[in-house]
């Protein structure tokens, strides 16, 4: 009989408690424990952000005043953001329209 016309056979699911078992079972792919999560640096993903704006990178960048290539080296995963780059994204994302606001004001013209 071919694959085709072979009778299906109903998925069975797992309860929750075989899903954490089956997990803590298998030694390539342990769940991580609340120390591996305390070690890790949580760092905004500006592609995300970005595209949750729907700006373009050429946008993105304009408004907030990143280099493109910078920008774009963030997103192909070439640099990462330092902690500073980091912080000013984590304010992009939670407050986008008045990063913007700030950052857009005319400027005074001096002397």
């Amino acid at each position: 009989m071919s694959t085709s016309q072979r009778t299906p056979r109903p998925l069975r699911p797992m309860t929750p408690e075989q899903i954490e078992s089956a997990a803590h079972s298998d030694p390539d792919n342990r769940p991580l424990t609340p120390a591996d999560f305390a070690r890790m640096k949580r760092t905004p993903q500006v592609k995300i952000i970005r595209r949750a704006l729907g700006l373009s990178q050429d946008e993105f960048a304009a408004r907030y005043h990143i280099p493109i290539g910078t920008l774009r080296d963030w997103e192909q995963g070439r640099a990462t953001p330092d902690q500073a780059a980091r912080a000013y994204l984590t304010v992009i994302a939670r407050d986008p329209e008045a990063v913007h606001k700030a950052l857009d004001l005319p400027r005074r013209k001096t002397g």
